[in-house]
């Protein structure tokens, strides 16, 4: 049965690959991204996520079944812009889309969180994040650094475990999942690995147990799989689709 699903991030890498196989199958797909989608926001702006709520409504009437909230910005870019994006956009997605999932049948909602949430972060990054406080969040990011992506995800990743069981999700039939991607071969990373140094830097911080990293269908199996679960018991999970990263950071954590 062809499903409606809402995809951010869908121009590029991970989303771009989910998003074609969704298609495959039959699935509507809505992507966003800031640019070749159906609609073309900027999620790291409350004007963004207010545009991109009222822009799903007209585009899905009827409601949506499935949103991926796998928008997000890597290690590169601006402490500010990655907590902005990572955690503050893919919140407001998920939220703020909530109340088109709840005439599905079977509402899924799916955000990509990270393995670098099992690294060290900034807990007063995570802590402003979890509180909601957007500009505290930045402040504090800024003296993160590079851990501004670990600590974005990580704060996701915590909201994810506790909103999932929440009333208005899990009493409502909404199965809110997340899948922890370790590295993989993306626009994001394609400039790390170039190099001998950055990939060095990516197996130490992401340590796998097979040949190569991943590829984004990798991910996009898993994220088919949860934004399309026929049955609703599975919620509040971070399934890591990593190589064994998890297995190798956690090896006691059963």
């Amino acid at each position: 049965m062809s499903r409606t699903i809402l995809v951010t991030g869908s121009a590029s890498g991970i989303c771009a690959a989910t998003t074609a196989r969704l298609r495959r199958a039959g699935h509507r797909v809505i992507g966003a991204d800031l640019r070749n989608a159906e609609i073309e926001i900027d999620l790291a702006t409350p004007a963004g996520r207010t545009a991109l709520v009222e822009q799903a409504a007209k585009l899905a009437p009827e409601g949506l079944d499935g949103v991926i909230a796998g928008a997000g910005v890597a290690t590169v870019g601006s402490p500010r812009l990655i907590v902005a994006v990572n955690y503050f956009g893919a919140v407001a997605t998920l939220e703020g889309l909530r109340p088109l999932l709840a005439g599905s049948k079977r509402p899924r909602a799916v955000a990509i969180a990270s393995t670098a949430a099992l690294l060290p972060v900034n807990d007063d990054v995570v802590a402003a994040c979890l509180a909601g406080d957007e500009q505290a969040a930045k402040a504090c990011s800024l003296l993160a650094g590079q851990d501004a992506y670990a600590s974005s995800k990580n704060a996701l990743s915590l909201w994810l475990r506790r909103a999932a069981v929440q009333p208005e999700w899990a009493a409502a039939g909404i199965m809110l999942n997340g899948v922890g991607p370790g590295g993989v071969v993306t626009p994001m990373t394609v400039p790390i690995l170039a190099s001998p140094e950055g990939r060095a830097a990516m197996r130490q911080a992401t340590p796998i147990a097979v040949p190569e990293h991943g590829q984004p269908e990798d991910i996009a199996e898993v994220l088919d799989f949860l934004v399309n679960l026929e049955r609703s018991y599975l919620l509040g999970q971070i399934i890591f689709v990593d190589g064994g990263t998890d297995a190798y950071l956690r090896p006691s954590t059963p």
